[in-house]
């Protein structure tokens, strides 16, 4: 079982990026997505969530500037990210459920500054 996230890097404020993470080894299109974040010293945050029957939903901090959306084809789930905010700046992990299944990306890290 693998989950590999790319697409992070740095951003100006105003500015947009679209994570994906990419899976392998077990059956995708039967799983829920998610992506949560994490600053040094804090707890990881849940961002958003698709289920595997496309229905998605967002933290209140990103409602309006990010989308959640799957790819059950190519067995990737992205983010995309529009009008970042410096508070936005953390690592940013996938992770598939399918209860009992936890699966975790590796994280790729979102920097915004100017």
């Amino acid at each position: 079982v693998q989950l590999v996230e790319s697409g992070g890097g740095l951003v100006q404020p105003g500015g947009s990026l679209r994570l994906s993470c990419a899976a392998s080894g077990f059956t995708f299109s039967s799983y829920v997505l998610s992506w949560y974040r994490q600053t040094p010293g804090k707890e990881r945050e849940w961002v958003a969530v698709i289920g595997s029957g496309g229905s998605t939903y967002y933290a209140d901090s990103v409602k309006g500037r990010f989308t959640i959306s799957r790819d059950n084809a190519k067995n990737t789930v992205y983010l995309q990210m529009n009008n970042l905010k410096p508070e936005d700046a953390a690592a940013y992990y996938c992770k598939a459920t399918m209860t009992p299944n936890v699966y975790w990306g590796q994280g790729t890290q979102v920097i915004v500054s100017s």
